[in-house]
């Protein structure tokens, strides 16, 4: 390429001149192309260590005048034929020109010019960039892809100088960090070493420090494990390579591939060497974090942060931190963590102003609200900016801000099975008494007089909350100190409960900036039969049937609701066992909208990935749970991994948050904990069981006795304040012996666990959680493979080992967008035929030449049972299984009645069952279906070593046939009415027209013979007359669906029937006499005995197919189908151009 012209000292330092003239040099690279001796290895050496762009462009042409000893670089090549063509212009259009010029300096104006606006025209007429990359990360980008031979979708993210181990040597090279892959290439001294792992592909991924391996990082895959070292910056690459994995872990659980956020603000200055996507990565991470920090929404987008101070009223004294403003929030954080928190909707804000700025209190800025609170920053470093961003926000948050009349945007509407939408507002209203009040409220019973103290100490709590509302304010603009968190621990009052999980969630902020929208998605959702409403209403009276609040329809037309919606809302998900539990809690002490926001606020940000078809989120911190009682409690986790018990006890714990294994007032308060805390809570006290239990879990035997311990404690685990009358819990009941164990207050059991794990951090439970996903969604695909291999192996022609290969190939041939998580496993992958052309192509025993595609898609038209364009894997293996058995020649020949098709599979399919299968049941095959038989057979014979012996086969055969049919007519009806004079018409049937045929004569075979040797219908040679159009329509004709226009009736051309129309008028009228004959007819056991009378055609159809080369070379051939060619540069210039 053409590039600005740049100064040259030292022109033949590690260079080669290959061509010159007066006024340009084209070299070429030391070390580049073949020889260069010892002098080439070093100069290649030094390109890939120092990362030079000579590794990307090789070849470069200089231009220089006289005696001058100053050369300027004005075109550089990745081949030799790209860097030729623009040797050649340059002696075209500007030699004879600057022989005119007389003075050097004139001659090196005018091609400096002259380049630089060849530069500028390309880019006017080109297509404008869309990325900001910096010009030395766009090299390395193309480096990485003629290294790898990755496609140009494949976007590069980052790259870094490293070490790769190759046993006990290391190997310096760069390491290149792509969307899907990770790329290492090295060479030193001749010795080249390259390596592609795909990032789905990765199981493990640590950053450790051995003796054997200074500090590295470690990528495991199901085969292998690579490690790198000597990374600069090692945390940063370290971070990225998680970000990516998780992003490919992301693409297999739910098929979110990865888009580049385009919306990303403009760098104030150009980084050096960061690309837009390492940009965009960076932003994404921080904004996870900030989410997570103050329980935001997905969508909510941080634009900055910077150091403050934030005065507190309460404690009168200026708190150090930092304030975050996104476009909906301005938040607040203290350096010392429970110090304060602060979340300051920009809905809620009604002044920003810049106050006086003194010594004590520089540069400060006010923010009220409507509740009438002010919050005082100081210590801004850019208070202007700051303020003209917010009043930015603010205008925009209040121009979007939907009216209750016009919601916002609902999900569209999910496959209905059923019934159709009701008429609006038949099932929710705002009269409703569930819209106004929580089940508790409306239920609310008369309270014992025994339970009076704890009525008391119930005021008491509500007291104490009041005074915090008092002191620290009331609602989301609430101060969050350790204050709160106190209060929180020692439990919520019922009255506050449904209040303050709301705020503590960041519910509240969700349900205030979608007024209508629960009570839309509810009209919309409700009325229409899924399989989601279907779990729904088996599971409704299973939900806390031992309270009264769900013991009548009020209650459960309520669960009922909040379910449907949540299942519309989320239909990849819809609905997941354990979800009817939280909810009916969280109707109890709310109102339906609000347990609606509080279940989208659980599943979507607080418990990822838990409510969905494989509960992925529960199993990832099942994985947590158990690294973190091998740290904590190493003695007991030796034990119980023994046993196998802590994988069985725990999924239920983290579903449910203990609702289903402790009594329903004990385990609303640790929900009240969870909702402040987030799931360390959860992990703590899960922790604390075991602990409370040690000796006698060290003791058991067996799994059973020790989820009968832990069964049994739990039971007994009671809440001594609540005033609520006692709810029988039905686990209790059915555990409870004669001798229970003493009762554990929840509270002891909370403060027992922080006091023991309470030095559990959010943010290391995250990095805990990122290494257990990678484990949990790769076995769960490791599960998968096998259970759909196990489902079809006794129906397959294939092995084990075979089958696992060809689902991973046929995997990865399907499309994201295809994949269903939803349904059975054999049936979530699937592919059209496109796709399905490419796989049999590569994986069918025999090849047909130029009628494989065509071949391979009536096969695929004979899978596709329920006619919608898609098959699935089973049916895949089915068809191949098949064709590679081969039980019936014409399985891909018969096209006029598909109905039979169905037929024919089922049976093949079900081969396995002894009912009364026999190849009697199939029915015969007519003439036309023969003569198509016949020449297909032909054109699979065409490419095989023994083309002539099968040759030979198939015309005995054939005509063997022949005559059986002729003879198979008199013992018909019709028989008597038919003579043997319609033989040649079949013949003739099967030959292609030639001029000379209507004077052929002889013996059957023969006739049959000079027909399949005539039955090829690709190209006809160059000296055949005819247009370019006839000639194309000649190429375009498939052997396997040619007939003669004269030897059907109208009525029998089926849709996809090609007639030869190139043939001359004679040739039409000599057909026009020829027909099928409809009497004619055999039968598969006459044709199979035909095939076995000759040996060739046996050898053929019984030699032993070797699947998992095929596989293998399939694998090869995706590989270089992405690859752009470097095996010359002749191919590699043809790519780029």
């Amino acid at each position: 390429m053409w590039i600005t012209p740049e100064e040259v000292l030292m022109a033949n330092a590690l260079w080669v001149s290959e061509r010159a003239n007066p006024y340009f040099i084209l070299q070429r690279r030391k070390g580049h192309g073949r020889g260069g001796g010892i002098t080439g290895l070093l100069v290649g050496t030094l390109d890939v260590v120092l990362d030079s762009s000579a590794r990307v462009a090789p070849y470069r042409i200089l231009h220089q005048t006289g005696e001058s000893q100053i050369f300027w670089n004005i075109a550089c090549g990745s081949s030799r034929k790209e860097i030729t063509e623009h040797w050649e212009w340059l002696e075209t259009n500007l030699l004879q020109t600057l022989s005119i010029f007389d003075n050097d300096d004139d001659i090196t104006t005018f091609v400096k010019g002259k380049i630089q606006g060849i530069i500028a025209e390309e880019n006017k007429s080109g297509k404008p960039q869309e990325d900001e990359d910096p010009g030395k990360f766009r090299e390395a980008e193309l480096k990485m892809r003629k290294l790898f031979g990755m496609p140009e979708e494949e976007k590069l993210v980052n790259y870094y100088p490293c070490s790769y181990w190759k046993g006990r040597v290391p190997r310096q090279g760069w390491i290149y960090l792509s969307v899907n892959h990770l790329c290492f290439y090295s060479f030193l001294l001749g010795k080249e070493v390259s390596l592609v792992v795909q990032w789905t592909d990765v199981t493990q991924l640590d950053k450790n420090a051995t003796l054997v391996f200074p500090e590295s990082v470690r990528v495991s895959t199901r085969d292998t494990e690579h490690f790198f070292s000597m990374f600069l910056n090692i945390n940063e690459t370290f971070k990225l390579m998680e970000q990516l994995a998780n992003i490919a872990m992301r693409q297999l659980l739910d098929n979110e591939s990865f888009a580049a956020d385009r919306s990303l603000p403009k760098p104030c200055k150009t980084l050096k060497n960061v690309s837009a996507l390492k940009r965009d990565l960076d932003a994404r991470a921080k904004n996870e974090r900030y989410r997570a920090l103050f329980r935001l929404t997905q969508d909510e987008r941080l634009d900055g942060h910077t150091d403050c101070t934030l005065w507190t009223p309460f404690a009168k004294m200026h708190v150090v931190g930092q304030m975050f403003v996104s476009n909906n929030y301005i938040c607040f954080a203290s350096r010392e963590e429970d110090l304060c928190q602060l979340i300051i909707p920009l809905r809620e804000v009604t002044i920003v102003e810049k106050a006086d700025s003194s010594s004590v209190l520089p540069s400060p800025l006010s923010i009220s609200t409507k509740n009438k609170m002010t919050f005082l920053f100081a210590n801004l470093k850019d208070r202007d900016f700051l303020v003209h961003i917010t009043h930015f926000h603010i205008c925009h948050c209040f121009q979007e801000n939907p009216s209750p009349s016009t919601p916002p945007s609902l999900p569209p509407s999910p496959p209905v099975l059923g019934l159709g939408e009701m008429p609006q507002n038949q099932h929710y209203s705002p009269s409703l008494p569930t819209a106004k009040k929580g089940l508790l409220q409306i239920y609310q019973q008369d309270v014992p007089e025994e339970l009076g103290p704890k009525v008391t100490r119930e005021k008491m709590k509500e007291e104490s909350w009041n005074i915090h509302f008092f002191e620290f304010g009331r609602g989301v603009c609430m101060y969050r100190t350790s204050k709160t968190r106190e209060l929180v621990l020692n439990g919520i009052p019922e009255s506050l409960r449904g209040e303050l999980w709301l705020l503590f969630s960041g519910a509240q902020n969700e349900m205030a900036t979608h007024p209508g929208y629960y009570g839309s998605l509810v009209e919309q959702a409700m009325g229409k039969c899924t399989l989601a409403t279907e779990e729904i209403e088996r599971d409704l009276h299973r939900s806390m049937p031992e309270h009264h609040a769900f013991q009548n329809e009020m209650g459960i037309a309520a669960l009922r609701r909040v379910l449907t919606a949540i299942s519309y809302r989320n239909p990849s998900i819809g609905y997941c066992q354990a979800m009817n539990i939280v909810t009916s809690v969280l109707l109890l002490y709310c109102t339906e909208e609000e347990a609606f926001w509080l279940l989208v606020a659980l599943c979507e940000r607080m418990l990822p990935d838990y409510y969905n078809t494989r509960v992925v989120g529960a199993l990832v911190d099942q994985g947590v749970f158990e690294e973190l009682t091998r740290e904590c409690l190493p003695l007991l986790y030796e034990h119980m991994q023994d046993l196998g018990v802590i994988s069985t006890i725990s999924l239920s714990w983290f579903l449910t948050l203990f609702l289903s294994v402790m009594p329903f007032d004990s385990a609303v308060v640790l929900v009240d904990c969870f909702f402040y805390e987030g799931i360390k809570v959860i992990f703590q006290v899960a922790l604390a069981v075991l602990h409370a239990n040690m000796d006698q879990l060290l003791s058991c035997s067996d799994e059973g006795e020790a989820m009968t311990i832990l069964g049994r404690y739990l039971d007994n685990v009671v809440n001594k304040q609540t005033v609520s009358p006692p709810i029988p819990h039905l686990h209790a009941l059915l555990t409870s012996g004669n001798n229970p164990p003493p009762e554990i207050d929840v509270f002891e059991l909370i403060k027992a666990s922080y006091e023991k794990f309470g030095s559990l951090r959010a943010d290391v439970i995250e990095q805990m959680r990122f290494k257990q996903r990678l484990k949990v969604i790769q076995s769960l695909e490791d599960t998968a493979k096998r259970s759909v291999v196990r489902a079809i192996m006794t129906e397959s022609a294939f092995t084990i080992e075979e089958l696992e290969e060809l689902y991973v190939l046929f995997k990865s041939s399907s499309a994201a967008e295809r994949h269903d998580p939803s349904l059975p496993y054999l049936e979530q992958y699937r592919i059209d035929c496109g796709q399905f052309v490419q796989l049999f192509s590569a994986l069918a025993p025999w090849s047909c030449g130029l009628h494989t595609n065509t071949l391979s898609s009536r096969l695929f038209r004979l899978l596709d049972q329920n006619k919608d364009s898609l098959i699935n894997f089973k049916e895949f293996v089915t068809g191949l299984s098949e064709w590679m058995r081969l039980h019936h020649s014409c399985l891909v020949f018969l096209e006029e009645k598909p109905k039979d098709y169905k037929y024919y599979l089922r049976m093949w399919a079900k081969e396995k069952e002894p009912k009364k299968e026999s190849i009697k049941d199939l029915p015969r095959m007519n003439q036309e279906q023969f003569i198509e038989m016949c020449k297909t057979l032909y054109n699979m014979f065409s490419e095989d070593p023994m083309e002539q012996e099968l040759y030979h086969g198939i015309a005995t055969v054939a005509s063997l046939l022949l005559h059986i049919g002729e003879v198979g007519k008199k013992f018909t009806n019709n028989g008597s009415k038919k003579t043997e004079a319609q033989l040649p018409s079949a013949v003739d049937a099967l030959q292609p027209e030639r001029e000379d045929s209507s004077g052929e004569g002889g013996s059957g075979q023969s006739l049959v013979s000079k027909a399949l040797a005539e039955a090829q219908l690709e190209t006809p040679p160059p000296t055949a007359a005819g247009s370019d159009e006839e000639a194309k329509d000649d190429t375009s004709v498939s052997s396997y669906s040619v007939v003669s226009a004269g030897s059907l009736q109208c009525e029998d051309i089926a849709d996809d029937t090609v007639l030869i129309g190139c043939m001359s008028g004679d040739a039409v009228d000599r057909r026009r006499g020829s027909a099928p004959d409809a009497d004619w007819s055999i039968t598969f056991e006459q044709v199979l005995a035909s095939f076995l009378t000759e040996t060739s055609l046996v050898d053929y159809f019984e030699k032993k197919h070797d699947i998992q080369s095929k596989m293998t070379a399939c694998k090869s051939l995706r590989a270089v189908e992405r690859q752009t060619s470097t095996s010359s540069d002749h191919d590699f210039s043809l790519n780029t151009h």
